[in-house]
């Protein structure tokens, strides 16, 4: 087995796929020359407290308190084995704001959260020591996970409460989980045979003062979305070649005219995928439409063994008139294709949808790269800035840790999530409805006796998934709740929006899945349908093959031989071709799908198939956040 990969962290070249891989089980390694320079700006605070110079964070309290200097000792005395009072304001710091509830976060959040931390400390802007920086990454290479509930932050100052959870198990507290265990975080630092840290100063601050948890569940949720939608590209392709739609919408001279950079990019895909396809824009004449299987519906056993029968109806000569000119390029005959030259919204707009969808995504992605390498805590350190004529042009507090930032580009993609979930279950919808799935059985079964349901009750899951994303979008960010007796008086809310987002996401995923379970049945049927007509046209006479075909003129009537000869040249047609299949991309996912998931023949269980196609889906897209 391969060793796990070690990404080299210097505080500035971070990347989205490096979080992702250490979320996974990368480690890391500290790079040594921005070590020192982390250390020179913790030395430099240092000499700031041996000359008594006031700072926030340092000498000061926190948040409401920062109008209170420490004092050179304690008001009531020193005690045994007390620390010195700028070391106890930063352990307390910790302690005191570890107070998250909820469910922990999944290890891969935690461990997103803690490489981004010590990503953004190595810029050497925060005053913690170098040894301190080197056992966060001790604790993360050792597959320490710390406890952090879900539930605490409000996105500024940060996410001070699960960072604090994080930074207590530096501490020998807190809990924490190691190998799927939940310990105390000082047997879980014992068992990787870690010691406990004590904090000097700043670093209290500097540990749970940043955007880490907004930030990592924004990676996560990013990673899969862009995932999620190449694969709604790849549903919606395979729904495409299920209905044997129309493709001249994703033509590239067309997407020219309107060039959002999304729907150029899921146009071209959607081309690509449908390259080499012969269902997609194949003659409306030649697509059956299915009929209930009946004993007699075919004239040979192999093709008795069938679910469906099929047919078509005939154009008597007195319906063309005004059509002429259509009817010399399509047989006159009506299958299940509708004669229009265009399809539904559902399909012919996905470009637009799901390019709507790649422009929300590219906005977050374009947020999250710079979040990643920047200095998100307070105050912020300058030792070596040229021209500095204090210590207050050195030690700067300014607004870093406020989250709004990813907080607006995460209720972006919340908003885009329920969209791309809406179309995909209006693509299942109209494959299962007969009304609009032109000319498929009712809800994707044969149903020869009327007992079957089919996937009929899919779409009720998705819907309700659609909904329920829907109500979910609303944004957080735009909704302040004052905090620390309004010396924060105004909030991002980023770690809420976050947590919804990855949440969201992966109910994103169920959704795809099940149109993935309904376009593949849908497929099947379009195909095999087709393949009947094919098979007929060459095995059975004339008149076993007009017989498929209604509104035929009765025997005598002048018409007659009319008709014959026109069910004589679509039989030829039929017979001439060399067959008819999805592309090589939607063959290959069908093919992969249906290794997991198999067609449905008749009603059976199918909790096991949603969630063996639940399962592709999250194997497909990288697993679960």
């Amino acid at each position: 087995m391969a060793a796990a990969p070690v990404i080299h962290l210097d505080g500035r070249s971070l990347t989205r796929a490096q979080v992702v891989a250490v979320a996974r089980g990368a480690g890391v390694v500290l790079d040594e020359t921005q070590l020192g320079r982390v250390q020179r700006t913790a030395d430099f605070l240092a000499a700031q407290v041996a000359r008594q110079e006031p700072i926030y964070g340092v000498s000061t309290g926190f948040g409401s308190n920062a109008d209170r200097l420490l004092g050179a000792h304690r008001l009531r005395g020193e005690r045994p084995g007390d620390d010195p009072l700028h070391a106890d304001l930063q352990h307390k710091l910790i302690t005191s704001h570890a107070v998250c509830v909820g469910e922990p976060f999944p290890p891969e959040v935690v461990r997103a959260m803690l490489v981004i931390r010590i990503n953004t400390l190595m810029q050497g802007h925060s005053g913690v020591r170098a040894s301190t920086l080197k056992a966060f990454a001790s604790l993360l290479n050792a597959g320490i996970v710390p406890v952090v509930p879900m539930l605490g932050s409000v996105g500024a100052s940060g996410d001070l409460a699960p960072l604090s959870h994080l930074a207590i198990v530096l501490l020998g507290q807190g809990e924490a989980f190691l190998g799927g265990e939940r310990l105390p975080g000082g047997e879980a630092l014992e068992r990787a045979g870690l010691v406990p840290v004590r904090l000097s100063y700043k670093e209290g601050l500097a540990l749970n003062n940043g955007t880490a948890q907004m930030l990592a569940t924004a990676v996560l949720a990013a990673e899969r979305l862009g995932r999620l939608v190449e694969l709604a590209d790849r549903c919606a392709a395979m729904s495409i070649e299920a209905f044997a739609g129309r493709v001249r919408a994703f033509d590239a001279h067309v997407h020219a005219l309107r060039p959002h950079p999304g729907q150029v990019a899921s146009a071209a895909n959607l081309r690509a995928l449908l390259e080499g396809s012969t269902l997609a824009d194949i003659a409306y004449h030649l697509v059956p439409k299915a009929k209930p299987w009946q004993p007699a519906s075919w004239p040979t056993p192999a093709l008795a063994a069938l679910r469906f029968d099929i047919g078509w109806d005939w154009v008597p000569a007195d319906q063309r008139h005004g059509r002429e000119r259509f009817y010399e390029r399509f047989k006159p005959f009506r299958g299940g294709k509708k004669h229009q030259p265009q399809d539904s919204y559902s399909l012919r707009c996905a470009p637009q949808v799901h390019g709507a969808v790649r422009d929300a995504l590219a906005q977050l992605e374009r947020v999250v790269d710079i979040e990643l390498n920047a200095v998100t805590d307070n105050p912020l350190v300058f030792p070596d800035l040229p021209g500095a004529r204090n210590i207050e042009d050195q030690v700067v507090s300014a607004g870093h840790f406020h989250g709004m930032p990813i907080a607006l580009a995460m209720s972006y993609a919340k908003a885009a999530v329920p969209v791309l979930a809406s179309i995909s279950e209006r693509r299942l919808n109209k494959l299962l409805d007969p009304a609009t799935s032109d000319g498929l059985p009712a809800f994707l079964v044969g149903n020869e006796d009327a007992t079957d349901s089919g996937l009929m009750i899919v779409q009720y899951t998705a819907a309700a998934i659609v909904n329920d994303l829907a109500t979910r979008a609303h944004p957080a960010s735009v909704y302040s709740v004052p905090t620390s007796a309004n010396a924060e008086d105004h909030v991002s809310m980023g770690a809420n929006e976050g947590r919804h987002l990855l949440a969201m996401v992966q109910d994103l995923g169920k959704v795809l899945a099940l149109e993935l379970l309904v376009a593949a049945q849908a497929l099947d049927f379009r195909r095999d349908m087709i393949e009947a007509a094919r098979r007929l046209a060459r095995e059975a006479d004339l008149a076993t093959f007009a017989a498929k075909v209604g509104n035929a003129p009765p025997e005598p009537h002048p018409l007659r031989p009319r008709f014959l000869a026109e069910c004589e040249a679509l039989r030829a047609e039929l017979a001439a071709s060399p067959g008819f299949a999805p592309g090589p991309a939607s063959a290959a996912l069908h093919a992969a799908f249906r290794a997991r998931v198999p067609g449905l023949d008749e009603d059976r269980a199918l909790d096991g198939d949603v969630a063996a196609a639940v399962g592709f889906v999250e194997d497909w897209t990288g697993g679960r956040a």
